[in-house]
């Protein structure tokens, strides 16, 4: 009776994904794709998912979350997801737009008054520098598209707060609001966790709210996202997949020199939420979340953000600024990286496909073309997690028929 219930479980798995007009025999390949790279010690494990119309086609997780101790990942494992924050901080930000609670071209000094008087900082030809003005000031939508000027990363006093996470948002930002611009603002593309990390300031200002309280009322928990964090609860500990690097041909832990420290020390004690990069979440919590974007703002009956605003963020912001985006063939929209010519790792992409990755290798990627969401997820700091993401991105792709 058991195997009985167990092949007809399977015949209706089969059937939904040929429904859901996706390959099974090609979706399938995807866990011993995934087995081959823990084997050879490129990954410690992964997680993949693909979704079509609405409903998950298929669910597979690969290896370990934990080497050491032989925890193996489960589907429900939980990853930074690091950069992939930044969409949920941006979402905020259009929500408070369609509330009229704030303008995306209006300068950020309006809203955050340390950013007032940046000044931008030329190399002049004898190796010198000079202060001038910018002809206009950055504003929220430049701090959105990284285009302000901003700098990538804090350094000074506050260089080790992105792996301490020891100074609070508003006292970081303020820090951040008393750097020199780096070129003109809306001239050039330059990735600025400080600009991002600014915008979830301006929606603690904007709303009076804390920002981790906002992007969970607002966001995580009407979307159902129960396994999606800041800060790790005690009791979701055990299912954190721990982060990796390589030595020596060998898998290794990481430790407090990478985003946010030691993943084994679970963030103990930090202060700073990092609206760039501070989600903790699972590929299952992301579907909801993409799916409420493929939709146009709406999921489950309820609306979140306009079509219009959905379209406004995933399209490119600045098509006049060259390159503008991680990836070849991708320009940056209002917080999200779009596809405009499929090549290199995203050739099997389709044009206008949106998503964005994760310093540690998690990557999620929409296609409104094909109704198709793709999630990787996976922990290396050593920037090696491309291998898993080519596998679930481009099975995933050509699954499609």
């Amino acid at each position: 009776m058991r195997n009985a219930l167990f092949v007809l479980a399977l015949f209706a798995a089969a059937a939904f994904t040929q429904t859901a007009g996706l390959n099974a025999d090609r979706l399938k390949l995807i866990r011993p794709r995934l087995q081959e790279l823990v084997e050879n010690q490129s990954i410690p494990g992964a997680v993949a998912l693909v979704a079509r119309h609405g409903k998950v086609a298929t669910l597979e997780a690969a290896g370990w979350r934990d080497v050491e101790a032989r925890k193996p990942m489960t589907t429900d494992s939980i990853f930074q997801i690091m950069s992939m924050t930044k969409n949920f901080t941006g979402v905020g930000i259009m929500m408070l737009v369609e509330e009229g609670r704030l303008e995306l071209r209006r300068p950020v000094s309006d809203y955050l008054p340390e950013f007032r008087n940046q000044m931008i900082e030329e190399r002049l030809p004898n190796g010198n520098t000079a202060l001038h003005p910018p002809a206009q000031p950055p504003t929220v939508a430049q701090l959105m598209s990284h285009t302000s000027g901003l700098a990538g990363d804090p350094d000074g006093e506050l260089a080790d707060n992105p792996r301490t996470l020891r100074v609070p948002l508003a006292e970081a930002v303020r820090f951040y609001g008393r750097q020199h611009l780096q070129f003109e603002p809306g001239t050039r593309w330059r990735y600025s966790n400080m600009g991002i990390a600014a915008l979830g300031r301006i929606i603690e200002v904007v709303t009076g709210e804390d920002y981790v309280h906002f992007i969970e009322s607002r966001l995580l928990t009407p979307l159902g996202m129960k396994d999606t964090f800041f800060f790790p609860p005690d009791a979701k500990k055990d299912r954190i997949a721990l982060v990796y690097k390589h030595s020596a041909g060998k898998l290794v832990r990481s430790g407090d020199e990478i985003l946010a420290g030691d993943s084994a020390k679970y963030r103990a004690g930090a202060k700073y939420p990092a609206p760039e990069f501070g989600l903790y979440s699972t590929a299952p919590d992301l579907f909801n979340f993409y799916e409420m974007l493929l939709e146009g703002g709406t999921y489950k009956d309820h609306r979140y953000l306009s079509h219009q605003s959905i379209d406004t963020m995933t399209r490119v912001f600045t098509p006049d600024v060259s390159p503008s985006g991680w990836l070849g063939g991708t320009g940056y929209g209002l917080t999200f990286e779009i596809v405009n010519r499929p090549e290199g790792t995203l050739l099997l992409h389709s044009p206008g496909t949106f998503g964005h990755g994760g310093a540690f290798g998690t990557e999620g990627w929409i296609d409104p073309h094909n109704d198709l969401i793709r999630i990787s997820m996976v922990q290396l700091s050593d920037g090696t997690g491309s291998h898993p993401r080519s596998v679930i991105m481009q099975i995933g792709e050509s699954a499609v028929q």
